[in-house]
């Protein structure tokens, strides 16, 4: 592989966890982000009360995603080679936390709205 381009991603993307599941998950966090827009618009603030809760989901979301992505990969902690990986591992964890952060978030807005004045 000569280049990193946004194609080579997403084959190896596709390879690592299938074609379907891949676009499945690449439409899902499109429906959240717009479902977190939509909410973000439509109550023109953010709610403390919501944002803590959300940020309270974020080391389960982290977890979930290196748990996922070991077994997609088919691998374990233990296969751990260098710094590379773990900085990949924790980009991971990362945007599982930021993720489930944004999914509660969105769904306290969505399906528990609070009345307000």
């Amino acid at each position: 592989m000569q280049e990193l381009t946004f194609t080579t991603l997403i084959a190896v993307f596709e390879e690592i966890f299938g074609r379907g599941l891949f676009w499945a998950m690449v439409a899902a966090a499109l429906v959240v982000t717009l479902a977190y827009l939509f909410v973000l618009v439509r109550d023109r603030s953010m709610s403390m009360r919501k944002f803590l809760l959300a940020q309270l989901s974020m080391p389960f979301g982290a977890v979930a995603a290196v748990i996922f992505v070991e077994v997609m990969t088919n691998s374990h902690l233990r296969d751990i080679g260098g710094p590379v990986d773990v900085i990949v591992l924790l980009g991971v964890a990362a945007m599982g936390a930021v993720g489930a952060a944004i999914l509660v978030y969105t769904a306290q807005s969505l399906f528990f709205r609070t009345k307000t004045g």
